[in-house]
């Protein structure tokens, strides 16, 4: 089988019943595999209107085209389901290595259906297929329980994939973890496996598999993996500083949203930067399956040590909550991964609930712990851990920021797009990454089309991050290339190496075919067409592309982008003039039998 393994498991925890079903290759020619393949299955499976939180409601995990191959970053998979946080179609990617060994266990893909009756966890080695009790693991942090499944299997080689405490407890900002400090982290997917009382998915797998050419493939990899080594951000600056190395860049730029969005640029962030983590705090690299960039970091402090932080993660609790103590940050990042949250969503809540009680609007009666106050260390490690476990106030945070503004009755501070937390770029002062974010089909979200690499790293070439010229059409085509790094099980940072004719020659090369960068191309923009149709269908309109308010309205008050504002207004018709979409929004018949959806 080329690249794939050709078999899906078919998981019901209503009846308890396991099944192997054959890989639809046809399916495999037009969404390549991972996001895109999982997407298609999720808006055919999945009835409109669908409970998140219900039996109803699948999901998936899936491996991409390359996941488990030789090729550089081919480890990672997708968790794809519809959304408990907002609703869309969600999909969030990890890497590390339990993606490559669902691979060799044998399967391209699990389908999870249905609801249990207590907790579970699901035993994959190999052909062995076990659906096992989950009583006496459930409520236990993600590091212990990983520990503890790992001993119960007997193989030591295993991998493990769980939820936390939040994804028990149904926190709308729950992540799926593996191998500990590994996170699928947006969009609510804990939540996912919480409701249906699956805590883990323990895999362990020995098969091999073949790609259709392995002598062009072993080519093609030897000339990309020359460009990721000789690559200026994959070949050193992500592997000496990892993604942290980003804070002084974008605080430079005037676009490090600090405070909750009500700054841009943070007198302290030097203190919080990917310099400061490798000088003070860095163990080692820790580099996921078969990467040369080893952009993951590997932190002790005090007592505490663990994977982490990434840049998004240095920002929601660094600038974002005034705080320039990065021993708290990395703290409160462990925090997250014991508990199983997305630490974007997490730290830019307790950022939103920081504004809430600047502002009155959360009392000091109702803290029911530390002060929620800009600045605070204690504040950001604590409530992290009230959220995560569900105590008093937390349970509130534990929503996310969107409901928790909205119940205090200031929803303009919760700086989403539907409802997801935005992450560490203002698009004020990047205007192309803010059409990036109000059209992101999952909501806010940098990783569906970074326009940030042209705009700020000027990669491929450089963009004028103030300008909205030519935005539309370079949206549409980094969406587009990202669904296919997706699909492939690709880690996005390639693509500041990689061209796309790269990635075709990766593609045939393992499946014997013959696309072109066109081809490859469609796969990505029928991916993203597909997940468009699936949030039209439960009842998301053009009034949902837009960021808030105070983006919209509110000038930078100071710093290098002092003044600026989004002009979103002016480039949305532009991008779906390029998508081929008509005034609203909408896939046009004409633009859905091109693409054969």
């Amino acid at each position: 089988m080329s690249g794939y393994q050709g078999k899906v498991l078919r998981i019901n925890l209503s009846n308890m019943t396991t099944s192997v079903e054959q890989l639809d290759l046809n399916q495999t020619e037009l969404f390549i595999g991972g996001r895109g393949l999982a997407g298609k299955i999720i808006a055919d499976e999945v009835p409109a209107g669908a409970d998140p939180l219900g039996a109803e409601n699948k999901i998936i995990f899936a491996t991409g085209l390359l996941t488990g191959t030789s090729a550089p970053t081919a480890g990672r998979y997708m968790v794809v389901t519809k959304s408990p946080l907002n609703n869309t179609i969600a999909s969030s990617n990890s890497g590390g290595f339990w993606g490559a060994e669902l691979k060799f266990a044998g399967y391209d893909m699990v389908i999870i259906e249905g609801k249990a009756d207590k907790p579970v966890y699901l035993y994959i080695n190999n052909d062995q297929v076990e659906i096992r009790p989950a009583d006496k693991h459930w409520g236990k942090w993600v590091g212990e329980v990983t520990d503890d499944l790992i001993e119960e299997v007997g193989e030591p080689k295993a991998r493990v994939l769980t939820i936390g405490p939040a994804g028990e407890k149904l926190s709308l900002i729950a992540a799926v973890m593996n191998e500990k400090d590994r996170a699928a982290g947006r969009t609510g997917v804990g939540a996912v496996m919480g409701s249906k009382l699956l805590k883990a998915i323990v895999v362990r797998g020995t098969n091999k598999f073949e790609v259709a050419n392995p002598d062009k493939y072993k080519e093609v990899i030897s000339g990309i993996m020359k460009k990721i080594r000789e690559n200026g951000v994959t070949g050193q600056g992500l592997p000496a500083y990892g993604t942290a190395i980003l804070v002084n860049i974008i605080n430079e730029s005037g676009s490090l949203p600090t405070k909750n969005f009500q700054e841009a640029y943070f007198d302290e962030a030097d203190q919080t930067s990917g310099e400061e983590l490798a000088e003070k705090y860095l163990e080692r690299k820790d580099p996921c399956f078969r990467c040369p960039i080893a952009c993951g970091r590997y932190c002790r402090v005090d007592d505490q040590e663990g994977g982490g932080p990434e840049y998004e993660t240095v920002w929601a609790y660094g600038a974002n909550c005034g705080v320039s103590d990065l021993k708290a940050v990395i703290k409160a990042n462990k925090m997250c991964n014991e508990m199983g949250l997305d630490t974007i969503s997490a730290g830019a809540t307790i950022a939103a609930a920081m504004e809430l009680y600047q502002r009155g609007a959360i009392k000091a009666d109702e803290v029911d712990g530390p002060e929620l106050a800009w600045g605070s260390t204690e504040a950001i490690i604590e409530w992290t851990k009230k959220m995560g476990l569900g105590e008093g106030l937390g349970t509130k945070l534990a929503m996310g920021s969107a409901k928790m503004c909205e119940e205090y009755g200031y929803p303009e501070l919760s700086m989403t797009v539907k409802k997801q937390e935005l992450p560490a770029y203002d698009p004020r002062g990047i205007q192309g990454i803010g059409l990036n974010y109000a059209t992101s089909n999952r909501g806010g979200c940098h990783v569906r089309g970074y326009l940030v690499s042209p705009e700020i790293l000027g990669i491929p070439e450089k963009l004028d991050r103030n300008s909205i010229e030519g935005k539309a059409e370079w949206a549409k085509v980094f969406q587009d290339l990202t669904a296919v790094v997706d699909s492939m099980g690709l880690c996005l940072f390639t693509s500041f190496a990689l061209t796309a004719q790269d990635y075709v020659d990766l593609h045939n090369a393992a499946t014997g075919k013959d696309f072109t960068v066109e081809d490859i191309l469609a796969c990505g923009d029928r991916a993203w067409n597909v997940e468009r149709l699936f949030n039209l269908q439960e009842g998301y309109t053009a009034k949902d592309d837009v960021l808030p308010k105070r983006l919209m309205k509110e000038e930078i008050p100071s710093g290098p982008s002092q003044g600026s504002i989004s002009r979103l207004e002016e480039m949305l018709p532009l991008y779906y003039k390029a998508r081929g979409w008509d005034d609203d929004g909408v896939p046009t018949d004409e633009k859905k039998q091109s693409l054969k959806i």
